[in-house]
Order: C-alpha cells, then structure tokens, then sequence
C-alpha cells in the first residue's frame, strides 16, 4: 500500500534536488537549475538564497545573458564540509580526507597486521581518521561524519555477517564500535556500493540516471544506481555482480555456488591460474586447456587471447616448434610467485602468458557484464575497484566489445564502459561520499517514511 507525504517533506526534496543540480554541474545558474529540475524559477530562488546563507554555496562569477544582466554562476563550496573515508579490505586500510565537492584533501594507507583483534583495528581506525583531521586543520564543526566501507554481507545495523575472506569478523558491530571510539556519525555500505556512490559524487556518473559499477577489488562486486537512486535491495546486500555463474562446471565458491565469476576472476584466482599455467609449461612444455570456453567458438580459448592489442600470441602458440619439455620457449618474464598486480602489468607490456591470463579472465567478466546489460537496460557501466591495476585497459577493451556486441538493447542505444577515474581509490573516496550522499542527496524515500 502506498503512504503520502506533505509539504515539508517535499520542501526538503526540492532542497536536495536543487542542491544536487549544482553539485554535478561545473558552474550552473538559477535559471539553468529551474530549466534541469522542473521547479519554478521562485522556488529555485528560494532554496538557492537558503544554501547561499548556510554557506553550502557559492556565486562564482557569471554567465552572458541574452538579454538583461548576466547570469550568476553557483557552484557547491568545497569548504563547507568534510568527511573521512575509511576502506576495510582484508588486506590494507585505505583512508580519504574529503572535501564536499568528493575532491580528497589527504589519503593514506596502512597495512593490516594479520591476527589483530577486531576492536583493536576499530581503534586503529579511529585513531587514524582523527590524526587526518588534525593535520588538515579540520575542525570538528566541519565534519560531518565518517564513511565506511567494508566487505560485506551488512546488516541494516551495520553488523558484519559471516565475511568469507575475515575469519574472526562474523558478527562483529564494526558501525556502533568505530562510532564509540571516533566520536562521529558513521555512515557505512559494503565497498563496492560506496565506491558505486563515490562515482555518482566525484567521478563520471555524476549526471547518469543508471548506471551499473563493476568493482574488482579483494573480491568482485558491484554497486547499482537506477532512476537517480541507489538500490541496496532487501537487505542492503544488492548487486553482488561477482556471484554470476559464468562456468557452470567451474570451479566452487564460498556462497555454495560453482563457477562464479569472483571464483574465475578474483586476484587470488588469476594468481592461481598463472602460477599452474607456468606450471604446466615447465614440466609439458603446453599450457593446460581452459575448462570454461565452449566449442562453438563463442569465445577465444587459450591458444588465441583476447586480450589483444597487448597480450601478444598465446603461450601454446610460442610454444609450437619453438621449446621441449625440458626447455620450453621463453613466453613470460615473469617469476612463478609472481602477485596479481606483476600479473596485470605484465599482461599489459605483452608478456605472452599473462596476457593469456588476463585476457581469459575478461572475457569471463564481459559475459558477466553482458548479463547486467541486458537484465537493467542501463546507461553506463563503469569499471573500478583496486584491482584494475595496469590491466584496466584490456578489461575495458573486452568488455566493451561484449556489450555492444551481444547485449540485446545494442541496436535501440549505447552501453557505455568506462573506466573509473578515482578507480585505485573508489572504495575510501566512495565511503567519504557516503556521508554526502546521506546528508545531501535527494532520496524518494524521504517522501515515504513516517
């Protein structure tokens, strides 16, 4: 059953909408603002004089007019306030000062000593985020809160549930906790929703009604904005991008299922993959066939990469009259404890067999790409995450070609593929733009709720 609402609710919607006009613009006029929102050119008036006071905005020189007198450029004030970032990876902690434009006034990232408690990571954290506001000189009165991203799944509290790559985390109220020793709200998301966030506040989605966010970090994940909104689903857990089964026969993966593509193309599992393929050419002198690509030559296997353009012929074609099992053909540069980040940008140099590596692992992202495409018929689908590393480029190639190729709205309008501007850092700025959005960003939701 739908609720109504009422009037104050809707003023403070149009505030938000009016707010957000200026936001995504560069430079942006009360006449332009009431031609982009629909609002009248009082209401408009209105609002502005209101952010103008409360120092949310600024005039910032002016436009020419056809007639009468210029036009006031608006544009949000930097300075107005700020928020501290925080990425939770298994791995590192990732932390961004931001401005309210999402611009990063300071980053910084620490390592993850293996065993630590949780509580005393949260503390470590807090104890972090508070020496970044006192060095930038940031008063309390300016902050208006601390982001956080983290590995999911999240509950509506902000309680870790069951993390499959931080034994020991399960249950742990990592919100209530960074809130009790920081002294600030938290305002938190699973990191590739943040980074998702952090896009449509500080990257190239800015102004894109939908949009879908691939994140490749420790794991794969994804982030979803539709009609302007962000969709968490049910239980905030929405979009989870690296759980697409791509290879039904495929290897398993911690949700129970086989072959998805976090299992094929996570960081760790590239690893894995190179290291058996070295394997394989030190002991056979041929590179084992990839299980996953089909006879009808749907996809390239192992013998032609797709990551061309950069990846150079496959390990198994060098191999061909050239090697012996006792000596095979020199096809990598590359030591066998070689991390995925050496992987990437070797694939990225044309080393043969990372190439090979990294190419297959597109291809099986670009059939999970294809597959969001074509179930929410969106805009643009942007690529981030930091494990985009060198190889974004091949990613982006790969995946690009798939969706203009094979989605089925290719004829009726042009999928965009992007490659995220603020990608190595998409989580923690995503989480500093978790408080923004919050404050600031219209939400249909506000009109609905008691």
């Amino acid at each position: 059953m739908q609720v109504g609402t009422n009037l104050p609710k809707v003023g403070t919607f149009n505030r938000a909408v009016v707010l957000e006009a200026i936001q995504v613009s560069d430079g942006i006029s009360r006449v332009q603002i009431a031609k982009r929102t629909g609002l009248t050119a009082q209401t408009v008036s209105v609002i502005v004089r209101k952010l103008l006071e409360e120092g949310l905005v600024v005039e910032d020189g002016s436009l020419p007019s056809s007639g009468g007198k210029p036009r006031t450029i608006l544009r949000v004030s930097p300075a107005a306030g700020y928020a501290v970032g925080i990425h939770f990876d298994p791995g590192e902690v990732s932390y961004v000062l931001a401005d309210l434009a999402g611009e990063p006034v300071a980053k910084l990232h620490t390592g993850l000593r293996p065993g630590l408690a949780p509580e005393a990571v949260i503390r470590q954290m807090a104890a972090t985020a508070r020496r970044m506001l006192e060095d930038a000189g940031v008063p309390d009165g300016k902050v208006l809160g601390i982001g956080l991203a983290c590995p999911g799944p999240l509950d509506a509290e902000g309680v870790i549930n069951n993390p499959p790559r931080l034994p020991g985390w399960d249950q742990v109220p990592i919100k209530s906790l960074l809130e009790e020793h920081i002294g600030f709200p938290v305002t938190f998301d699973n990191d590739a929703a943040a980074a998702a966030i952090g896009e449509r506040w500080a990257g190239l989605a800015r102004a894109t009604p939908s949009f879908a966010y691939l994140y490749l970090g420790t794991g794969i994940g994804g982030g979803l904005f539709l009609d302007n909104q962000i969709y968490r689903g049910r239980s905030l857990n929405a979009a989870e991008f690296g759980h697409i089964t791509v290879v039904p026969d495929g290897p398993e993966c911690y949700c129970g299922n086989r072959g998805c593509v976090e299992a094929i193309c996570c960081p760790s599992a590239i690893e894995t993959t190179f290291r058996s393929r070295l394997t394989a050419l030190a002991t056979t002198g041929t590179t084992p066939p990839s299980p996953d690509v089909p006879s009808d030559g749907a996809h390239p296997s192992p013998d032609t990469p797709i990551a061309s353009g950069g990846a150079g012929p496959s390990a198994s074609a060098l191999l061909a009259g050239t090697g012996t099992p006792s000596s095979p053909a020199v096809v990598t540069t590359l030591p066998p404890g070689a991390d995925h980040a050496a992987i990437c940008a070797a694939a990225t140099a044309g080393d043969p067999l990372a190439g090979e590596v990294i190419g297959e692992a597109a291809a099986r992202l670009a059939d999970a790409a294809v597959s969001i495409v074509n179930m929410l018929d969106i805009d643009l689908l942007v690529l981030g995450g930091p494990a985009m590393h060198e190889a974004a480029t091949i990613y982006r190639q790969v995946i690009a070609d798939a969706v203009a190729t094979r989605a089925v709205t290719r004829r009726l309008h042009k999928v965009q593929v992007e490659i995220s501007p603020i990608a190595a850092d998409a989580a923690a700025i995503g989480a500093a733009s978790l408080v923004f959005h919050a404050t600031y960003a219209p939400r249909l939701g506000t009109l609905l709720t008691s």
